[in-house]
């Protein structure tokens, strides 16, 4: 690995320096012949980034981790980690690397991170490499989540390296560029409690503070208030996610942020047909992450960061617990506030309508998409129009006309606002058969598919002429639809 000398790209490694305990140095795998895929020039620009010399050839060994600047010290992250309910205490990015961090047009400091520049000391038994099809996964899905307003890691660019790398098939490899807020995590926390080292606890915890919850600083215990304050930001987090239809699919410790940013789009989809049991990710066989059990998993996380930083919570271990156990508590209704705020927004009520009017219509509304499997998204879309007096696309949706009939009734009555509804119900949404078309041409070398597609996602709740097959749910030709991790 060489050094880069483009004095637009300043990149510090301030997690590096910080945390040697937690981050190995390591170099990034050579890519024979790389070649770029996409580019996300908006979020280049943001990064105060030169869009031309990221398509160079010196800006390609930037995004493989090939050449980096003087001042940048790539390193390797350690984390534990519950997957799938399982311990593992040392995880750590076993196929990806922080090249430092960067500053951001808000000013605050973003993550610039690699997925799939090879193999690291935490590796275990894999290669360390990626491939086209997931990498662009991760690209779109994580674009449109920023598009639809829900806090997530970003995408700056996915660059095929020249390697092939054996999966099912012999398939092209690819790195994926991470922005992030930082990539700390609730396995972070537990990698440090597991060391048994609270002064690298509380290190990590002023550092999660400095960089993401500032107003816990100012609070009388600035660890319990670090600890409410990511209690709050992922029961905001999953709300949005249920309110558009999104499964994550591999809800590991390791794989909920700290900042509350959503990371690590691996087996993830957004749902078709509305089943709260839904699954899409091939490895879990239990249904552990399914849609609906997405909110208790996030609390089961927060269990666990909880127990994490408890010697920083009082040193009391039994008020510690008290103290740990009242914070969490406040999950389960700043998530249902979150949800139903949401979605009497989606069904475009007005704030401050008694919760006994609203509750039982929701929750009927819920019961006939399920009894339907209605399409989730394009039937909320659809909504808007059943406001403005037009209900047959809606309709035509539920199999118990009569009943939804007399629900629209019920709901006409609170005056739903329709051009608020629209701009929050998206027409275009990653849709599982689009994304899979899009993948597939881009593995074969065709990247057209994929730049129209994100074209679509780019304004999601805007409807244009021309763009009705990226509102279409999926033809029943496409089946029962099953995503893979990449590795």
């Amino acid at each position: 690995m060489s050094d880069i000398a483009h004095s637009s790209v300043t990149l510090d490694g301030r997690f590096a320096r910080e945390f040697k305990e937690m981050a190995i140095p390591w170099r990034a795998q050579e890519a024979p012949d790389p070649h770029l895929l996409v580019l996300n020039e908006d979020l280049a620009a943001e990064l105060g980034l030169d869009p031309v010399f990221l398509r160079s050839p010196e800006g390609l060994l930037l995004l493989t981790g090939n050449a980096v600047p003087a001042e940048a010290s790539p390193v390797a992250q350690a984390y534990a980690g519950h997957q799938f309910g399982w311990y593992a205490p040392r995880l750590g990015d076993g196929r990806a690397l922080l090249l430092g961090e960067i500053a951001h047009a808000d000013g605050q400091l973003r993550d610039i991170h690699l997925k799939g520049s090879g193999r690291t000391p935490f590796a275990r038994n894999g290669d360390g490499q990626a491939v086209v099809g997931p990498m662009l996964r991760e690209y779109i899905v994580s674009e449109s989540m920023h598009a639809l307003n829900i806090p997530t890691t970003r995408s700056l660019a996915v660059v095929a390296t020249g390697r092939p790398v054996q999966r099912e098939a012999l398939l092209p490899g690819a790195v994926l560029t991470r922005v992030a807020g930082s990539h700390l995590r609730v396995g972070s926390f537990q990698y440090a409690r597991s060391a048994d080292d609270t002064g690298l606890l509380r290190r990590l915890a002023d550092y999660a503070i400095a960089r993401h919850h500032r107003a816990a600083a100012g609070a009388g215990n600035r660890y319990l208030a670090l600890f409410q304050a990511v209690v709050s930001a992922q029961a905001t987090l999953l709300a949005r996610w249920m309110l558009v239809g999104f499964v994550h699919g591999v809800m590991n410790t390791d794989n909920m942020t700290i900042s509350g940013e959503t990371i690590d789009y691996g087996p993830c989809a957004f749902m078709d047909g509305f089943d709260p049991a839904v699954v899409y990710s091939s490895i879990d066989e239990s249904g552990r992450y399914s849609y609906r059990n997405q909110p208790v998993v996030a609390e089961w996380n927060l269990a666990r960061l909880a127990e994490s930083v408890l010697p920083l919570l009082h040193d009391d271990q039994e008020q510690a617990v008290d103290l740990a156990v009242e914070a969490l508590s406040g999950f389960r209704p700043q998530y249902s506030d979150a949800w139903s705020a949401g979605m009497n927004a989606k069904l475009g009520l007005r704030q401050g309508l008694d919760a006994e009017l609203t509750s039982p219509l929701v929750d009927e509304l819920m019961t006939l998409l399920q009894e339907s499997r209605a399409d989730y998204t394009s039937f909320f879309r659809h909504l808007g129009t059943a406001a403005r007096g037009q209900a047959e696309a809606a309709r035509g949706q539920v199999l118990d006309p009569a009943r939804f009939d007399a629900w629209v009734r019920r709901w006409r009555a609170l005056a739903p606002d329709a051009d608020a509804m629209d701009r929050v119900n998206p027409v275009y949404i990653p849709r599982n058969h689009l994304v899979e078309e899009a993948l597939a041409a881009a593995t074969g070398g065709n990247t057209g598919p994929l730049e129209r597609l994100m074209d679509a996602l780019a304004a999601p709740f805007d409807e244009r002429p021309g763009l009705e097959r990226y509102a279409a749910p999926a033809p029943e030709s496409f089946g029962p639809y099953r995503t893979f991790c990449g590795t």
